[in-house]
């Protein structure tokens, strides 16, 4: 075997691995078996994908540097994820997710690769590929005796120029966000919607406000607290259903199997007769198996999304104050 074809076989193959985990695990009559929200496809594919691209490539190459055991492990990963978002199997948002994921647990694999191929005796190598069973056995147990539901608050305040009346009226009602309202954020960037308007019916508690944002997403807000000039708190009321496909991941779709965001509010604090503190809350619930993982996306993200929101309410209620005192 060349060193040209080993690398080669070694991409194709790990590509191919990832593929037929994903596209299995998709099928409803597996799913007993194995899942796509677990941590073994998130963690123990990638490291038998980078597994098997070593591997193939220490077979030919023993004395094979640990930084490339490291770095050409990712060749498989790329390939995987590029095919899944051109063939529609996956969206950008969840592949960027994965991707910090992915290419750890596959420079992992690839070390372990290279350690095994230099550590065992060369008729002892052929058992090395006994490592790609590890998701199929591991994922049933995962799905069987670990459950992991948690929830956590997200919160971000910011401190504005205007008294504590302006801050309210911007609210209940956002009326239409131009495009250079908020700014370019890390989670626009991989494909999450920004907001571009809110209306309510009504005022008081029962009130529902609704959310519009680009990409034809539209939820509720059911209104669970008001007290003028102070606090306005709320219930997500989110139907899944009502969410395009082609707006969110399904894997990360709002109100959906793994991921829902349960309620939150904006709080008003008066810092002086012409300054406030706005505070933004959100509490979300996780379904997934990622634990802290999935935790630091759900933070980044929604992290993302509270600055711009009330970046955006800063400027809007700066500029109303200084219309009522002009």
């Amino acid at each position: 075997m060349t060193e040209k074809f080993a690398r080669h076989l070694g991409i194709v193959l790990g590509a191919l691995y990832g593929l037929g985990f994903r596209l299995l695990w998709e099928v409803e009559a597996l799913q007993s078996l194995g899942s796509l929200v677990t941590l073994s496809f998130m963690f123990l594919v990638p490291f038998v994908i980078g597994f098997i691209r070593i591997y193939c490539q220490c077979r030919v190459t023993p004395s094979l540097s640990y930084t490339k055991m490291i770095t050409l492990a990712w060749q498989p990963i790329f390939v995987f994820l590029v095919v899944s978002v051109v063939t529609l199997l996956e969206g950008s948002i969840c592949v960027a997710m994965a991707l910090p994921a992915f290419m750890l647990c596959a420079s992992l694999g690839g070390l372990a690769a290279g350690l095994c191929v230099r550590l065992m005796h060369r008729k002892k190598r052929g058992a090395l590929f006994s490592i790609v069973v590890l998701p199929v056995i591991v994922a049933p147990l995962e799905l069987h005796f670990l459950t992991r539901s948690a929830t956590y608050v997200i919160e971000d305040s910011i401190d504005i120029n205007a008294p504590a009346a302006a801050v309210w009226r911007q609210l209940a009602t956002v009326s239409t966000i131009e495009s250079n309202e908020l700014p370019t954020t890390f989670a626009s960037l991989i494909g999450v919607p920004k907001p571009i308007a809110a209306d309510m019916s009504g005022q008081g508690v029962g009130a529902v406000r609704t959310s519009h944002w680009q990409k034809q997403v539209q939820f509720n807000e059911v209104i669970t607290s008001w007290i003028e000039n102070q606090q306005m708190t709320y219930r997500f009321d989110i139907d899944p259903e009502r969410i395009p496909d082609n707006a969110l991941d399904k894997h990360v779709k709002l109100g959906g199997e793994y991921f829902a965001p349960l309620d939150g509010g904006y709080f008003i604090e008066v810092l002086d007769s012409k300054r406030s503190r706005l505070t933004l809350r959100t509490r979300v619930e996780d379904n997934t198996h990622f634990g802290l993982y999935s935790r630091l996306w759900g933070e980044v993200i929604f992290h993302d999304f509270h600055t711009s929101l009330l970046q955006l309410m800063k400027t809007r209620a700066q500029a109303d104050f200084a219309e009522h005192q002009s």
